[in-house]
């Protein structure tokens, strides 16, 4: 079983910036995609940004557009997480994900946290106003 790494959690202050990085704890082949979400105490689970392993396809929530980017270093199949410009509602569990199949429709899939195969531990932000 692959286990997926976080790490760069933390607190900051309102409109404070942070970098979530993830990684496979070993090398692992055959990962296609890798996503980022969030859950926040008594929410669902939510979908933040994705990326294909290649670096050319990348989607956000509505919520982190503009603020949050996400990018990939292919060679370690780890994803990173800029986040800018944090606000209190940003305040969640951060949750890395990779996926392992086909990259099909990925634009109407990467925030359904059914198409990913595997997941990390979970890394804390926490953003006070």
């Amino acid at each position: 079983q692959v286990q997926l790494v976080e790490s760069g959690g933390g607190s900051v202050q309102d409109g404070g910036s942070l970098r979530l990085s993830c990684a496979p704890s070993t090398y692992t082949r055959g990962i296609f995609a890798m996503g980022w979400f969030r859950q926040a105490s008594g929410r669902e689970r939510e979908g933040v940004a994705a990326i294909s392993i290649g670096g050319c396809s990348t989607f956000y929530s509505d919520s982190v557009k503009g603020r949050f980017t996400i990018s990939r270093d292919s060679s370690k199949n780890a994803a990173y997480l800029q986040m800018n410009t944090l606000m209190p509602e940003d305040h969640a569990m951060y949750y890395c994900a990779a996926r392992t199949g086909a990259l099909f429709r990925m634009s109407s899939n990467w925030y359904s946290s059914e198409w990913y195969a595997y997941w990390g531990q979970g890394t804390q932000v926490t953003v006070a106003s």
